[in-house]
């Protein structure tokens, strides 16, 4: 399973997750801190499974 953050311009911001994992629910904490106000994208991998939701950053 890997999940991962984007910006706007596609560059590969932050690895959240990289690793294989039973079935479940998980929970993730993402330290936006050093991020500035705007549109990022995160993209969750598990198995063949592939989706990309857009995330606002409001400060």
């Amino acid at each position: 399973m890997q999940l991962l953050v984007y910006n706007v311009l596609g560059k590969e911001i932050a690895t959240l997750v990289n690793e294989e994992k039973p079935a479940g629910n998980y929970e993730v904490n993402f330290d936006a801190s050093k991020l500035s106000s705007g549109v990022y994208f995160y993209q969750l991998q598990a198995g063949s499974f592939v989706e990309t939701k857009k995330m606002i950053l409001l400060r």
